[in-house]
């Protein structure tokens, strides 16, 4: 199990010390968490992540040669096509979908064969960082054979339902736990006690 340490702007540096696997960048200029300047030198081990909404593929391309990033997660409603071009690119291509209540797994179906991964978050006011959770129990429904991430409002307060859910039919395939907005003590600055906390209280791999 991975896990994915999303939001990063003010201590970066500090962050990657925990050696996540993923680190995510934001690069979406509403967000509070959107990513300016010049990501410092990372460990090889660690994934840097670029986050985007609905971005020209043009802006894309050159975030990704820019700033060396090795994945690329797509928060709005870029199509199957607009992603298999991305994927062109030896990144890695992580499709996001909000979770809710009747979540309609089927809309998945088109994206199979242009990403690399699915990304499950709580249906909110934005694409992401809204610092609750959904339902995991939907993942359930969950069709597919592809890897994922679980993300959504996941703090200190879920380490008894993460060990729960990763020893449940619905994590069979749960690539990785991405958090974010519940391990700071403002937006882009990463809470490091209670991320070290957290990291020593589950098992990742």
């Amino acid at each position: 199990m991975g896990i994915k340490i999303c939001g990063m702007k003010l201590n970066t540096q500090e962050v990657a010390a925990l050696q996540p696997d993923y680190l995510g960048f934001i690069f979406w200029e509403p967000s509070k968490r959107s990513f300016r300047g010049t990501i410092p030198e990372l460990p090889n081990s660690i994934k840097k992540v670029g986050v985007f909404v609905d971005a020209p593929l043009e802006v894309i391309l050159k975030k990704i040669k820019d700033c060396d990033l090795q994945a690329i997660q797509l928060h709005g409603k870029e199509s199957p096509g607009f992603c298999k071009e991305l994927k062109k690119l030896s990144v890695d291509i992580i499709k996001v979908f909000s979770i809710h209540d009747d979540f309609d797994f089927n809309v998945l179906e088109p994206y199979e064969d242009s990403c690399d991964y699915f990304l499950f978050d709580t249906k909110g006011k934005l694409p992401g960082g809204n610092g609750y959770t959904f339902d995991w129990k939907l993942l359930k429904n969950y069709p597919s054979t592809k890897p994922y991430f679980l993300s959504g409002g996941i703090g200190m307060e879920e380490v008894k339902e993460i060990e729960d859910f990763l020893h449940s039919s619905e994590s069979k395939y749960c690539h990785a736990i991405d958090v974010n907005s519940r391990f700071e003590l403002e937006p882009g600055l990463k809470d490091i006690k209670k991320l070290k906390g957290f990291i020593s209280n589950i098992e990742f791999k």
